[in-house]
């Protein structure tokens, strides 16, 4: 039987890091009451959760046609806090599921760990992350309002963002050392020229 960590109306549910741009470790956190999870996650799953925790919204929004009270897209953080100590990592994140659920008026969350489970080479994506699901020993579950769940998608934009800055020419991040930007042919050249500064 899978251990279930399960938050149906969680105090807190955020994106934070650990480290210093270019060595940070990306988190997904609950917090309900006194109970605390933290899976860790890598900065793509958080960027397509975002991206896809903004879809589900909008067409939720455009179908329900105002039934459900679904706040627009923003882009301002309301909660800029650090993640709640002790960070405790229970899992690494595999594959992620996103669903709606019309009785509580809730979305909700699945984060299931990275499966050593045998993948047929010819299945598809979904059948992949289902046979996933199934052989998964632990899933974290989170229900959040649609309001909580905008607040997400703006928070963890904000935090993959504050990461390194990107190369204006291979838009590959650029590290705290320096960079060479492979369309510079292997050469390190200055990012402005003396006359721009």
């Amino acid at each position: 039987m899978a251990i279930e960590h399960r938050y149906d109306q969680p105090d807190r549910f955020v994106v934070g890091t650990v480290g210093r741009p270019g060595e940070r470790t990306f988190f997904v956190q609950a917090r309900q009451g006194r109970r605390l999870t933290s899976v860790v996650a890598e900065k793509q799953q958080v960027e397509v959760l975002a991206e896809h925790l903004d879809r589900v919204l909008d067409e939720l929004s455009h179908l329900s046609s105002g039934a459900v009270d679904v706040p627009p897209k923003r882009d301002e953080v309301v909660d800029n806090d650090p993640l709640d100590a002790p960070i405790e990592e229970e899992f690494r994140i595999g594959t992620m599921t996103i669903a709606w659920d019309p009785n509580t008026e809730r979305v909700v969350i699945e984060m299931f760990p990275i499966s050593d489970a045998e993948i047929p080479s010819d299945a598809d994506a979904s059948e992949a992350a289902a046979l996933e699901a199934v052989e998964a020993s632990e899933v974290f579950v989170v229900s959040i309002r649609p309001g909580a769940a905008r607040e997400f998608v703006a928070r963890s934009r904000a935090v993959v963002e504050s990461g390194r800055p990107a190369c204006p020419f291979c838009s590959q991040p650029i590290d705290p050392d320096g960079h060479i930007c492979p369309r510079a042919n292997g050469y390190r050249r200055p990012l402005f020229g003396a006359g721009d500064v």
